[in-house]
C-alpha cells in the first residue's frame, strides 16, 4: 500500500525534487538531428522524422541517388511541434516522386549531421520477393531495461549501435540489415510508463518518463533512420504510468498517447490511393483514406503486400485502454464512433488480390494467445479479418513468441496451412523490455510453436504470390527457432466470405 501511494503521488512530487533521471546528453549544437525515423508515406514517397533540442526555423532534407550528389531538397510544410514535458521538437519532411525500389541517400540539414540511406518503396504489384520484420514490445536498453550482448556482420554498412548498450534485438536488426526492407511495430515502445520499476525514479516520474523515451528512440535511430519503421499503438503508449485510475495524476504531455501522436502522427501514411482497375475497389479505397487516422489506424501497400495497422487500445466497444476500458487508462477516442471499424471494412473491401495478393493486419493485443487474450478485440475485429480473407494477423502484448494454425472463432481451419479461409495468427511480443518474458503455462489446441525462453522477433518473407514464410528469430544468436510456410491460391480477385 505504501508503494502504491508513492506511485500515485510521484508525478505530483516530480517538480519538487532534483532530477535523477538518466537523460541523454544534449548536443552542443542543438540543431543536431536525433531520434531519426523513416516511414513509407506513399507508393513513391518516404517520410523522414527527427527531433531537435531547439525549434528550427526551417526543417529540410537534402537527398539524391548518390551519396556524393544530394541534388534534391525538401522542406517541412508545417512547423516543428512539441508538448509539455518534452525537451525536443518533432520535425517531419516528406520526400515525393521517388523512383521505386531505388537506394536514396539523404542528409538532414544541420551544421552537425551525416549522410544515411534508404530503399524507396516498391510499387504495389511488384512481385519481387522481399522480407519484413515484426518487432513488438521493445523497450529501452541499459540502466532502464536489460542488457545482453549482440553481434554484427553483414554486407551493407552496418548501422552503428552504441557498443556500451549491448543490444540484442536492435543489434540483430543492425547485423541483418540486408535481409529485410522495413519493420512493423504494432505497439509498446520504450516502456517509459514503467519508470517506477527503478526505485531511484519514485520521486522523479516526470523526468524519468521523458528520459526513457529519449534514450529509447535514440537507441532505435540507427535502425529507424535506415529502414521504414511502421508504428501503431500499444498500452504502454497510453499514459505516464499503467496503474489503474491514476492517469489523471499524470503531468500534461504524458496522457492520452501524447508522445506517440507527436512522434508518429505526421510520419505514418493514410491509406493509399487504389491502383486497381476496378471502380468499386477505388471507391472503397477512397472511403478508407477518409476514415484513416494515422498513426492509430491506417494501411499501406508495398510490392505483393497490403498491410493494415490497427489500434487495439481505443475506438471500439469495450476497448481496453479506452474510456471505461478494463485497463482503466482513459485513452481516446481518436475518431468518431465506429470510425476505426468502418475504416477497416472499407480498406479490406478495397484490396485487389491481382495487385496485392497478401493481406496482413497488425495490432497490439491478440485474441489468440497462451496468455492474456483480448476478448473485446476479438469481438470487434475477428469477423472482418475472416470475411475479407486476411492472410496473416500479427500481434504482440504477450511477451513471448507464438504461432497458430489458421483459425476462426477458436476453431482451426480444416485446410491448415494449405489454402485456408481463416487467417494465420502469430504473437511476436518477445523483443525484450524491462518487464521480461512471459511464461507459457498452457497452450491453445491449435498452437504450432511457442517459446518463452528467448528474446525473439519475427521475419515475414513474401516469397511469391502464393507462398508466405514466417520465421521466429533468436535475437541473441540469430538462430531460426521456427519456420512455417503458408500457401494461399489467391484465386479470388476480391474476397468476401
Amino acid at each position: 500500500m505504501r508503494l502504491l501511494t508513492a506511485l500515485k503521488t510521484a508525478p505530483l512530487l516530480a517538480a519538487c525534487v532534483v532530477a535523477k533521471a538518466n537523460y541523454p546528453a544534449i548536443p552542443v549544437d542543438t540543431t543536431t538531428p536525433v531520434q531519426q525515423r523513416l516511414a513509407i508515406y506513399g507508393p513513391n514517397s518516404i517520410s523522414i522524422g527527427w527531433n531537435t533540442y531547439e525549434k528550427l526555423n526551417e526543417s529540410c532534407v537534402e537527398y539524391g541517388t548518390s551519396s556524393e550528389k544530394l541534388d534534391r531538397r525538401a522542406c517541412a510544410l508545417v512547423e516543428p511541434t512539441t508538448y509539455p514535458t518534452s525537451r525536443t521538437y518533432e520535425n517531419v519532411v516528406i520526400l515525393t516522386d521517388l523512383t521505386a525500389g531505388t537506394t536514396y541517400y539523404y542528409k538532414i540539414v544541420s551544421t552537425n549531421s551525416t549522410v544515411d540511406h534508404f530503399l524507396s518503396p516498391r510499387v504495389p504489384g511488384d512481385e519481387t520477393p522481399f522480407s519484413i520484420n515484426a518487432v513488438i514490445d521493445l523497450g529501452v536498453y541499459g540502466e532502464d531495461g536489460y542488457t545482453i550482448k549482440g553481434d554484427k556482420s553483414k554486407k551493407d554498412t552496418i548501422p552503428t549501435i552504441n557498443p556500451a548498450l549491448n543490444h540484442t534485438t536492435i543489434g540483430r536488426l543492425a547485423s541483418t540489415v540486408d535481409d529485410y526492407e522495413f519493420v512493423i511495430h504494432p505497439g509498446d515502445f520504450a516502456y517509459a510508463d514503467d519508470w517506477f520499476l527503478s526505485l531511484d525514479n519514485l520521486l522523479d516520474g516526470e523526468n524519468a518518463y521523458q528520459a526513457i523515451l529519449e534514450n529509447f528512440y535514440e537507441q532505435l535511430a540507427p535502425i529507424s533512420g535506415r529502414k521504414p519503421y511502421m508504428a501503431s499503438p500499444g498500452n504502454h503508449e497510453a499514459a505516464c504510468q499503467e496503474i489503474p485510475f491514476t492517469t489523471g495524476l499524470c503531468p500534461d504531455g504524458q496522457k492520452n498517447f501524447t508522445d506517440f501522436m507527436h512522434r508518429f502522427g505526421r510520419t505514418m501514411p493514410s491509406s493509399f490511393t487504389s491502383v486497381s482497375t476496378n471502380d468499386s475497389a477505388k471507391v472503397f479505397a477512397n472511403q478508407a483514406r477518409e476514415l484513416a487516422q494515422p498513426p492509430f489506424w491506417y494501411s499501406f501497400e508495398y510490392g505483393m503486400a497490403h498491410i493494415v495497422m490497427i489500434n487495439t487500445e481505443t475506438d471500439f466497444e469495450d476497448a481496453p485502454s479506452g474510456k471505461g476500458g478494463s485497463a482503466h487508462l482513459n485513452g481516446g477516442p481518436f475518431g468518431a464512433k465506429n470510425q476505426q471499424l468502418e475504416f477497416l471494412e472499407a480498406d479490406l473491401a478495397s484490396v485487389d488480390r491481382d495487385v496485392t495478393p497478401w493481406v496482413i493486419v497488425a495490432g497490439h493485443r491478440p485474441w489468440y494467445t497462451a496468455g492474456s487474450a483480448c476478448t473485446p478485440c476479438q469481438e470487434a475485429f475477428e469477423d472482418l479479418l475472416y470475411t475479407y480473407g486476411v492472410d496473416l494477423g500479427v500481434f504482440g502484448h504477450v511477451h513471448n513468441a507464438q504461432r497458430f494454425l489458421p483459425v476462426y472463432n477458436s476453431v482451426a481451419d480444416p485446410n491448415g496451412m494449405q489454402d485456408p479461409k481463416a487467417p494465420m495468427y502469430i504473437v511476436a511480443g518477445g523483443a525484450g523490455n524491462i518487464e521480461g518474458l512471459s511464461s507459457i503455462t498452457k497452450q491453445l489446441d491449435f498452437t504450432e510453436f511457442a517459446n518463452d525462453e528467448d528474446y525473439t522477433y519475427s521475419t515475414i518473407r513474401f516469397l511469391d504470390r502464393n507462398h508466405l514464410q514466417v520465421d521466429f528469430i533468436n535475437s541473441v544468436s540469430g538462430e531460426v527457432l521456427d519456420t512455417s510456410t503458408l500457401y494461399k491460391s489467391h484465386e479470388a480477385r476480391f474476397v468476401r466470405q
